[in-house]
């Protein structure tokens, strides 16, 4: 399977690559719907972390909000094979973009320069009042000193993330799909594909080839050319060999 993968990488030359939580989850970072994810084992708040990461919950109950996102979001991780391979991938001109539900910064990190972010970033922060930019460091400071981070105009400092019945920021997912309707090959890992709408930007797919790189099943595999049942960092570091 990774020999018929590298050629199919070969013979194509504008690759989107699609992905999710299990991208990142050989650095350390926990997924979300594993048996081992957030959703599975966050017991401690009485409420699911679904609940949790909805933009109701973050203003009715901030204090807990960011005492989660303490414990869950800010950890240290470094970029992983498969980080690293599409940063090369993109470096070599065959990859035209990274398109993440992560919120990592981990693709970043690793050299990716085209990189959509669907979900935003945990990197960033804005006043919910006022809408200026916060100083990163500063409020990661107060976050990891169990403070609500506020703006010098009083009001609290949310993390750009799209959270549940949030809308995607302007512009993300018409770039997105515009990569995916122009890609001649989609390589989709890391994704159960169950988060919408992210997930139906695949649909728009009209190239060569679908590859599918993830542990369990998902409602797309009948579409997939190739499909690879194994841990992402260790496809790509084997590819990346042959190619």
């Amino acid at each position: 399977m990774i020999e018929k993968f590298a050629e199919m990488i070969k013979e194509c030359n504008s690759i989107v690559f699609f992905g999710g939580a299990g991208v990142s989850t050989e650095s350390g970072v926990k997924d979300y719907r594993s048996a081992d994810g957030l959703y599975n084992t966050v017991k401690e708040y009485g409420v699911p972390p679904e609940e949790i990461l909805s933009h109701n919950f973050f203003f009715q109950n901030t204090e807990t909000f960011y005492d989660f996102y303490r414990k869950y979001f800010i950890i240290k991780a470094e970029p992983n094979n498969a980080h690293k391979a599409l940063a090369q991938l993109e470096n070599s001109g065959k990859l035209k973009a990274v398109i993440t539900q992560n919120i990592d910064g981990l693709h970043q990190r690793a050299g990716s320069k085209n990189v959509i972010e669907l979900h935003g970033t945990a990197q960033e922060f804005y006043c919910a009042a006022c809408g200026k930019k916060g100083n990163t460091k500063n409020v990661l400071s107060e976050i990891k000193s169990k403070n609500v981070p506020k703006c010098e105009c009083g009001g609290i400092m949310k993390p750009k993330v799209v959270l549940y019945s949030e809308s995607l920021y302007d512009g993300v997912a018409e770039s997105a799909i515009l990569h995916i309707a122009n890609a001649d090959m989609l390589i989709v890992g890391g994704t159960s594909l169950a988060v919408y709408p992210a997930a139906s930007f695949v649909r728009y797919f009209k190239g060569k080839y679908i590859v599918m790189i993830n542990k369990s099943e998902t409602e797309y595999d009948g579409n997939a050319d190739l499909i690879i049942r194994e841990n992402i960092g260790e496809v790509f570091r084997k590819v990346m060999e042959k190619i």
